[in-house]
Formats: structure tokens, sequence, C-alpha cells
């Protein structure tokens, strides 16, 4: 076993129990984790959660649950059992948050109720992020990330135009929803803190994941409210600004140009030796160099398939023209920018030593952030956490007996 640091940041003292599955939900609950508060991981006893299967595997191991539930406590209990339900409240006045993801109306079904949380802790935060929200016709619906994806017009987005739309190979509309998660359970925080005690301090904060996929899509319900503009798949190429666009280059390489402003579209034409092209007025404005996109598009096609990735990146550097090569994992974590700021870490972990995975972010310049160690394994810190709320090893054997623990 390796214990749990001792968390440090700005959420330390907090207390979150994340009773949550797969990825949405614990992902908000790991990044408040990551900015110091105290999470405890409960899950069924029998380790059922998706995550913990979810390939890839090492033998016995989810890489992805080790990197997704990295910093947590690990603890089993079945709160769909008289015992488990009892125990469970009883460790609810400890907590300050309870993550959730269940269909709506599960846990009411379960008898553990907002009205009942709330009898047991009356300043617990109760995050609920479900695929549609607790309330409207689809609120019992099952939600996955590329539901939410579809839902929210993301998808509609992604993709060549005249082909079908994508989904990219990573759960994104989990990971937004997860941000938005711990933003929610951050500003409920910071709301808390400010009520006075008798008042009612704790709430429900209802997520909804299609909504946040939703809210990253900002100008769109715009767009076809007053332009009756409905946005579509462009590739790579943006529709908004020009230039912008993922171009090859002669040695079988992919790169990114960015010059949607005056000053780095300039920039690109200077660096190719073409600044007789911003002459006059035709590339003068967004909305022209927009309106001849694919002649524009194409000189810069042709002038990167004429050279080697590196040497166009050398002349797009000196000329400070915005560009990237589109990196693999293998070109991030040989990123020397990346390998400066230890933009990678590596958690430790009983099982395989130590796992890679992104640092916490951001940094703020009054905490030194401590390395979370990996996910715990299912029922890691049953006896710590359970024996804290003065549950001994003979009841935790009866429990267990019982298939509570």
């Amino acid at each position: 076993m390796i214990d749990t640091p001792t968390n440090s940041g700005p959420l330390q003292g907090i207390r979150i129990l994340d009773m949550a599955t797969v990825v949405a939900a614990p992902f908000a609950a790991t990044l408040c984790g990551d900015m110091g508060a105290e999470v405890t991981k409960l899950e069924l006893p029998d380790g059922s959660d998706t995550l913990r299967h979810m390939l890839p595997v090492m033998g016995p191991h989810a890489l992805f649950w080790k990197v997704t539930n990295r910093g947590k406590r690990g603890i089993t209990l079945d709160v769909r059992k008289p015992e488990g339900k009892a125990l469970f409240l009883k460790m609810l006045p400890s907590f300050d948050v309870l993550v959730e993801n269940f269909r709506t109306g599960t846990m009411d079904r379960w008898g553990l109720d907002l009205k009942t949380l709330h009898e047991h802790n009356p300043d617990l935060i109760v995050l609920r992020l479900t695929g549609f929200g607790q309330t409207g016709p689809y609120a019992r619906r099952p939600g996955f990330a590329r539901i939410f994806e579809a839902m929210s017009g993301f998808a509609q987005l992604t993709g060549e135009s005249g082909r079908s739309p994508q989904h990219m190979n990573y759960p994104l509309g989990d990971v937004i929803s997860g941000l938005f998660g711990a933003f929610s359970i951050a500003t409920a925080l910071a709301d808390r803190a400010r009520r006075p005690p008798g008042e009612q301090r704790g709430c429900e904060i209802d997520l909804a994941a299609t909504e946040a996929l939703m809210r990253m899509l900002d100008p769109l319900p715009v767009e076809y409210q007053h332009q009756q503009i409905v946005r579509e798949r462009t590739g790579a190429r943006a529709t908004y600004s020009a230039l912008s666009n993922i171009f090859a280059t002669q040695d079988g390489q992919w790169l990114t140009i960015v010059g949607t402003s005056g000053n780095s579209y300039r920039r690109i034409f200077d660096a190719m030796g073409r600044a007789d092209l911003l002459e006059g007025d035709k590339l003068a404005t967004s909305a022209s160099r927009l309106q001849h996109s694919n002649e524009v598009d194409g000189i810069v096609a042709d002038w990167c398939l004429s050279l080697p990735l590196a040497e166009i990146q050398d002349i797009l550097t000196r000329h400070e023209v915005p560009h990237s090569k589109v990196y693999s994992i293998e070109d991030l974590v040989a990123d020397p920018h990346v390998q400066a700021r230890e933009s990678l870490i590596q958690l430790p972990d009983p099982d395989l030593g130590h796992v890679a995975a992104p640092c916490i972010v951001p940094r703020f310049s009054n905490h030194t952030p401590t390395t979370p160690r990996s996910g715990p394994a299912v029922g890691e810190h049953n006896e710590e956490v359970f024996g804290e709320f003065g549950v001994q090893a003979d009841e935790l054997a009866w429990l267990k007996s019982l298939g509570v623990v």
C-alpha cells in the first residue's frame, strides 16, 4: 500500500465523498483533490465500476482508473442495503460535498433523497451530474459522453465537409462535464462560506452534461437566431477566421498554422516570401480572407509540401507565426517545454511503481502541490476510513459477510 499524501492546496480542509462512476463526475472530484480537497472514493464491493475494466489494462490493473481517480482514498459500501445506508448517513456529516451521477431519481428510490441528505448534514453540497439534468422529459435517460457530444451540436462540427460527423477517440463530453463539476463545487463552497450560521448552507447542484457541452459552443444559438446560420463540419479549417488549418509537410508530418489576426496573417506570407499576396484589398480584412480561404489555404499547403517540418518550423518561429506540429503522446513526452515545466508527473502506484499523468493545473504562487498517488484499489482504505467512524474490525467483517462492504 502507498499512503495517500497529505493534501495541500486552495481546497485543503474540504472533504468530498465521491460515489459517482466512470469518468465525468469522478473527474470533477479528482480536480478538487488536485486543489487540496480530501476525496474519498465510494464504490460497490464487487468493483464493478466500468472504469475499472476499461481498456487498456495491464493484467487486473486498468490504467484509466489509476489516473482518473488519483489522490483518493477508496472504500466500498453498498448504500442500497439497510446496513450500508445507515453507515453512509452516519458518515455524511463529516463531508462537505457529495458527488453522484446516478440516473435522476435513483438516490430517491434508495431513500437518500435531498431532504434526507440535508437532514443528516444541512451544510452538504450535493453535485448531481447527469446526462440531462434533474428535470425535463429526458431527465431519466442514461447518458454517455458521445450522447452529450451528439445532442449538444459538438459532433456536428467535427469531421470533414460532406462526410460523417465524428467523435474523437476520447470521452471529451465527460471531461468537459467534469470541469464544470469542479467549477460548480468550488462556486458552491464560496457561496456557502459567505452564508451565516443558522441559514441553509447546503445546496443541490443540478449539472446536465449536455448543457455543459452546449455552454462550450457559445455563438451557435445566436448565429442561428439572427442569421439562420447552421454551422457545419469543415475539417480542420475554421469558418469564423482565416487563416487557420492543418497542413502536410514534405516529410509526411502535420502542422497547424494560425493567422487569424492581421499581424499574424501578414507574418505567414512574409515567412513564405510572398508579401505580394498582401498587396491591395483582396486579403485586407478577416471577411475578405475568409472569402478567399480556399485560395489562401492552397498556397500555404503547397509551400508546406515543399519543405520538411523542421525547416518550416524554423522559418515560422523566426517570423513569430503561431504554429505547432500536431503532437502524438510520444511527441508530447519528448517536448523540452513539457519537460522543463514538469507538465507530466509520475504518480506513485503500488502495482506498477509509477504511472504517468498530467500535472496539477493550474499552479498557484502560494501553494506547492503534492504529487497525488494513483487511484485506490477496491476497498483499499476500508479499515482506515470506517475506523474513523467507530467501525471496529469485527463489525467490518460482519458487514463484509453481508456484502455491504
